[in-house]
């Protein structure tokens, strides 16, 4: 990394005139290293935020279950379908969340170990690839981290511009969405696995296969 690159990577902002502060709102100034950091955190925030979301889910599953298993136990079919498809969805719902969580882990892990300006190149096209799918699949789910999300991303890439202007590097779309889509598929899959270790299998009498489980089992990461 060249002198003046370095500087702008890390070097710390200096007081600024108030006519620059108004230019600096529009297009943010300065070194890219602290305003990645920024941004990293608040990318773990919303993984907090997606934990705590899926432990409410687990609460709410263990709670539909139990009347699933006393309407299955009173041989009481039609409530224990209405209840199953409930689950169901809860299910779907706790997937998607499970899935964003571990995107954004993923990324959040990739941006901490960034040193170079070309590595920030190369690096944050995936995330905000990621980070724009993991908000379209929350929309529905968890529409309070729509706006911040969206925030990270357009500051991700911010930083991304910037540095490959200073780097004078360019982006290969082809691999960066390879990279996202390889993210995400991972993210998936693991999901897949959390769901079907922290959720009991229901009964197996009970329908396998309800409207609202074939759209789970159809969904394929965001």
């Amino acid at each position: 990394m060249s002198e003046r690159f370095a500087k702008k990577w890390e070097s710390k902002r200096e007081e600024t005139p108030f006519t620059n502060r108004i230019k600096d709102a529009v297009k943010p100034p300065g070194p890219l290293k602290p305003r990645l950091d920024f941004a990293v955190r608040r990318i773990e925030l919303q993984v907090q935020k997606l934990d705590q979301a899926t432990d409410r889910f687990s609460q709410r599953d263990r709670a539909i279950f139990a009347r699933i298993v006393d309407a299955y136990t009173k041989h009481d079919t039609a409530r224990a379908n209405v209840f199953a498809n409930e689950l169901a969805e809860v299910r779907k719902m706790s997937k998607l969340i499970i899935n964003a969580k571990l995107a954004l882990e993923q990324i959040t892990l990739r941006l901490r170990t960034v040193s170079e300006l070309g590595d920030v190149v190369s690096t944050l096209g995936p995330a905000v690839g990621v980070l724009r799918s993991v908000r379209t699949g929350l929309v529905s789910v968890f529409p309070e981290a729509e706006n911040e999300l969206g925030e990270i991303g357009n500051m991700l890439s911010g930083i991304m511009i910037e540095a490959g202007q200073g780097s004078g590097m360019t982006l290969n779309f082809d691999t960066v969405n390879d990279d996202a889509s390889k993210i995400l598929a991972e993210a998936a899959t693991v999901a897949e696995q959390k769901v079907k270790d922290r959720f009991p299998d229901l009964p197996p009498s009970m329908p396998s296969s309800s409207p609202a489980s074939r759209t789970e089992q159809s969904t394929q990461g965001f």
